[in-house]
């Protein structure tokens, strides 16, 4: 990975993180302070979480990498943005489903140095939203075995929609 795309990858860390520690501070009342970033071998970010440390994994979530590219700003060919139309005009909760699920899958295959890994997932798609997210939870299965003590969802890019999966 360059160092352009490697800073662009934090960046998108940090700007979630530091939108799940406000909802979930809001939600909870809970004091979340102080996000940094880790090595590798580490979940993404960490943050206090009143006075304990929290280590948090984060994925962003996709409709297609066509639409990636599109939110990350990358150049589309015409077919391309026909794609991204198309799916915008026929959003379905089966490919949020399984979209959903490939990313939980690739996560719980993981393995962290952290002693209380949570996962957070950021919505990054602007075909799928809250109540699309609150139907399809009910028929998601998390993985038996993954390393996360706690799943979150933000449903929003920049609003506090924030569901818990787990």
């Amino acid at each position: 990975m360059n160092r352009e795309s490697e800073q662009e990858k934090i960046a998108l860390e940090h700007g979630a993180a530091k939108l799940f520690l406000r909802c979930y501070e809001k939600q909870f009342g809970v004091s979340m302070r102080n996000i940094w970033h880790n090595t590798p071998s580490k979940p993404d970010v960490s943050c206090y979480k009143g006075d304990e440390r929290l280590d948090i994994e984060v994925a962003h979530l996709y409709a297609s990498e066509t639409e990636a590219m599109a939110v990350l700003g990358r150049p589309l060919s015409i077919s391309m943005q026909r794609d991204l139309a198309e799916m915008a005009l026929a959003p379905s909760n089966e490919r949020l489903h399984c979209a959903l699920h490939r990313l939980l899958a690739q996560k719980a295959k993981k393995h962290y140095e952290s002693t209380q890994p949570w996962l957070l997932i950021r919505n990054a798609s602007t075909i799928w939203h809250l109540d699309d997210f609150k139907s399809v939870l009910t028929h998601l299965d998390v993985p038996k075995h993954h390393p996360f003590q706690q799943i979150w969802l933000l449903c929003d890019f920049y609003r506090g929609e924030l569901l818990q999966i787990l």
